[in-house]
C-alpha cells in the first residue's frame, strides 16, 4: 500500500491510496480522497479484503496512516504482518512502486479532474482495465485477472488429479 497525490482542475488536492497484489499484480483497490486519514485507510481494506482471504502481509512504508494503531489493529485481528519498507528504499515495494508510476503515466498525468467523483470514476476505470485488459510480462504477458483465473484452473486440477 502507499498513497500518490494530485490535483483536479479546481485546484483542491487529493491522494490516493494505492493497493496491489505482489503475486497476481492486481490493484483491488484505488481510493481517492481530500483526506484519507489512519482509520479511513483500515476501514477501505477491511472494506476490500473479505474474511478468509487476507493476505500474509502487507508492505507499507513508514507513513502516518500506515504506523497508526487503526491499521495495526486492524492487521492483527485478521492475522496479516505489516512488513515496513526501510526508508528511502521505495524497491522493497517494487510492484506498488511501478503501478503508482504507470497510474501517474497513464491516468493522473493525462486526464482533467473535475471534481472527487470524476476523479474516482476515471481511476477506477483505470484499475478496471490495469486488471482486465493490460498484459504483464512477469505474469507470462497475461493479464492480472487472467493469471489468477488460469492459477486457480490450475489448482484445482492439480488438487483433483489423481496420486
Amino acid at each position: 500500500m502507499d498513497f500518490v497525490h494530485d490535483a483536479p482542475a479546481n485546484g483542491r488536492p487529493f491522494r490516493v491510496l494505492t493497493v496491489v497484489d505482489q503475486w497476481s499484480r492486481q490493484s483491488p483497490l484505488l481510493e481517492a480522497g481530500t483526506s484519507l486519514p489512519k482509520h479511513v485507510v483500515a476501514e477501505t481494506l477491511d472494506r476490500v479484503v473479505p474474511p478468509g482471504t487476507e493476505p500474509r502481509s502487507i508492505t507499507v512504508d513508514h507513513g502516518t496512516e500506515f504506523t497508526s494503531r487503526a491499521l495495526e489493529d486492524s492487521a492483527y485481528r485478521r492475522g496479516v504482518e505489516l512488513a515496513f519498507t526501510r526508508p528511502g528504499k521505495p524497491v522493497e515495494n517494487a510492484y506498488l512502486e511501478a503501478l503508482n508510476k504507470r497510474l501517474r503515466d497513464e491516468c493522473l498525468n493525462v486526464n482533467q479532474f473535475v471534481s472527487l467523483e470524476d476523479t474516482r470514476k476515471k481511476i477506477e476505470a483505470w484499475r478496471i482495465d490495469y486488471n482486465h485488459r493490460r498484459p504483464h510480462g512477469s505474469l507470462g504477458h497475461l493479464t492480472p485477472s487472467e493469471f489468477v483465473t488460469q492459477s486457480q484452473e490450475t489448482r484445482r486440477a492439480t488438487v483433483g488429479a489423481p496420486f
